[in-house]
């Protein structure tokens, strides 16, 4: 290596075209910036709220006693910037059936009270997939067929009120008896 400083090879010329030179160049982006941070410091909780829309929605409205029911959890930002809404626990949105979560009589889930973030980016659409078999867990180890009827499927983010706030939706589906 020293042989190379002390014969000059490695010398910066500007008329030698060919030669290395030092450029100053300025960034070419802009750095990164937490847009949770940002989010959680400016937009006001109201307007996180009402910039998030949910929709639940099932492909039929009405289904045979026994048959799965698929439903689809579609949550999306209409605002042009990133928003992050503040959730009580990391569970950050809940589904139920009737008004049970998760379709169960018992608590299932005991998560820490610790709030957490739930991004959106500017403009994005979240959508979740789910599928309720028709029954409601009321053990451990137990659970009851639904009767033929009418049930509500519903979700929300994970807040205090999430009806009122704007961030639950529910739709309606039918369980009808099979005519043999």
């Amino acid at each position: 290596m020293r042989r190379i400083y002390e014969s000059n090879a490695l010398s910066r010329d500007d008329d030698e075209p060919f030669s290395p030179r030092e450029r100053k160049t300025e960034p070419q982006a802009m750095r990164s910036v937490d847009s949770t941070g940002l989010s959680r410091r400016f937009v006001p909780d109201w307007l996180c709220h009402r910039a998030i829309s949910v929709d639940v929605s099932t492909p039929r409205s009405t289904y045979p006693v026994g048959a799965a029911i698929p439903f689809r959890v579609t949550m999306r930002n209409a605002m042009p910037f990133p928003i992050t809404v503040t959730t009580r626990s990391p569970i950050l949105w809940r589904w139920n059936v009737d008004g049970l979560t998760d379709a169960a009589e018992i608590p299932l889930h005991d998560p820490p009270a610790e709030p957490q973030g739930f991004r959106f980016d500017r403009g994005e659409r979240k959508q979740f997939g789910k599928r309720w078999h028709q029954r409601f867990r009321v053990a451990d180890d137990e659970w009851e067929a639904a009767e033929p009827g009418t049930y509500a499927i519903g979700a929300g983010l994970n807040v205090e009120a999430p009806a009122e706030k704007g961030l639950y939706d529910e739709t309606t589906i039918s369980i009808e008896p099979d005519d043999a």
